[in-house]
């Protein structure tokens, strides 16, 4: 680690070091398993800052890391350099076009509600507090995600600083504007993304939750639902997970192990009501709000936590999900797991088979569903149990699995290497990208992330790493 830094030159933004005040704050994001502990620490007001922070660590051989809210922290910067963009938080909505301006640090929630105001939907996530860019950057898969695939192939064009220090504006055709989408970070910062924007004012959603009896049911009806075919208007996700016992959990979930079914039909309700039926008749529900809503009230449906914690999660991508792969699910990181799970099975296929213009590197396109687990370490759950029930996880669905997501490990960054990344690509893309990566970033600059090496040069060795 570097433990001090040559002195910067001018910011706009603040610049810290460790011990400073104001310093852990300014690393601090909503990911608290792991923490940024760079040298230096640069609060990025604009692109200008930005391009300032990538020119001083390049001349003087530091690694960068980015943050805008932290939540998908995966790989934490141990010294070097963090940009940190959540001050660049501007949206403008060009609704003629039905496109977005959105700068570095915007979260997903400004950017629904700037959109909505034109009955216009961006290819969102789930959680409004998530940044709406570097979600884009490592793929996307939102709540419209089979009926418009992947943010990132709906990217319009792209500003951002490279190894170099140089700010560029990218658009398609370009082969750094396609590396840059679905690999997180590794060609350069983005300071800002211009992005497609769709003419969906309302959607029907909510959730189908059931009591822990009929919990295998449910999923088992939700598996056999989605197999036989639903439109791709039809984004759904099966959820399962014991709520904590606290006040601030609705009182009928309290302490109860239950499954999700999670709803987001872009369609009339009519229709909606019709294609959930079968879902409906697995039996009594704790809590049914599926309903029509504004896109603007989408958040409401996932209802995903505000407050920042720590955990840690995996995934297999699966070309199939047959009763044998959910059983496996269950057996594994089910209700009796010696490690408490959260499990989110999300139906893919639709539209997320289809490429776009973009040419954005996000491959295992043939995956119909994802399964995540997430699990939250603690004082009786210590990373090594949780570390080894995900593993138990991935083995049991090896039959069934096309790969993984990057986009979706969070935590546990000492198993992060170049086998776990290649694993997220196809191997042809992987080797495309490690050239790309040694010519537009040699020494390896921006490596705190799922890391892709530099290829190899002339003479048989990688580029130096700094």
């Amino acid at each position: 680690m570097e433990h001090t830094a040559p002195t910067p030159p001018s910011f706009t933004g603040p610049v810290l070091r460790p011990g400073e005040p104001g310093y852990a704050e300014e690393v601090a994001g909503f990911q608290t398993a792991a923490a940024h502990r760079p040298s230096l620490a640069v609060g990025a007001v604009d692109a200008e800052d930005v391009r300032l922070a990538v020119a001083y660590a390049a001349e003087h051989g530091l690694p960068v890391a980015v943050q805008a809210t932290g939540h998908g922290l995966s790989v934490a910067a141990d010294g070097g350099v963090l940009v940190g963009t959540r001050r660049m938080a501007d949206v403008e909505v060009d609704a003629p076009a039905r496109t977005a301006r959105v700068a570095a640090g915007a979260r997903w929630g400004a950017v629904v509600e700037a959109a909505a105001r034109h009955g216009l939907a961006p290819l969102n996530g789930s959680s409004p507090t998530v940044g709406a860019v570097g979600y884009t950057l490592g793929g996307g898969i939102g709540l419209l995600a089979r009926r418009y695939g992947y943010a990132a192939d709906h990217v319009r064009a792209l500003e951002a600083v490279t190894a170099d220090g140089r700010l560029r504006r990218l658009g398609p055709g370009g082969e750094l504007f396609g590396a840059l989408l679905g690999t997180g970070g590794n060609f350069g910062v983005v300071t800002a993304v211009e992005l497609e924007l769709f003419p969906v004012p309302a959607v029907y959603g909510g959730q189908l939750v059931f009591d822990a009896p009929l919990a295998e049911r449910a999923v088992e009806t939700w598996r056999r639902w989605t197999a036989d075919g639903v439109p791709e208007e039809m984004t759904s996700s099966a959820v399962l997970l014991r709520f904590p016992d606290v006040p601030a959990v609705p009182a009928p979930l309290r302490g109860r192990y239950t499954a999700s079914l999670r709803i987001v039909f872009a369609g009339p309700e009519e229709e909606g009501e019709k294609l959930v039926a079968p879902l409906r008749a697995a039996g009594e529900r704790l809590v049914d709000d599926l309903r029509p809503m504004p896109y603007g009230e989408s958040a409401a449906i996932h209802r995903e936590p505000t407050t920042p914690h720590a955990y840690t999660a995996t995934n297999a991508l699966l070309r199939e999900l047959p009763p044998e792969a959910l059983r496996a699910v269950h057996g594994t990181v089910g209700p009796d797991s010696p490690v408490d799970c959260v499990v989110d099975v999300r139906h893919l296929g639709g539209a997320l088979r289809r490429r776009g213009p973009a040419g954005a590197a996000v491959d295992h396109r043939d995956a119909e569903y994802v399964v995540r687990v997430l699990s939250f370490p603690g004082p009786r759950t210590g990373p090594d149990a949780i570390r080894e029930r995900h593993a138990l996880l991935r083995r049991a669905l090896e039959p069934w699995t096309a790969g993984h997501s990057l986009a979706f490990l969070y935590g546990d960054g000492e198993r992060a290497g170049e086998a776990q990344t290649r694993a997220g690509y196809e191997p042809g893309t992987y080797e495309r990208l490690a050239a790309l990566k040694a010519v537009h970033d040699p020494h390896n600059l921006f490596r705190f992330n799922r890391n892709i090496t530099p290829a190899a040069g002339p003479a048989g060795a990688a580029p130096a790493t700094p």
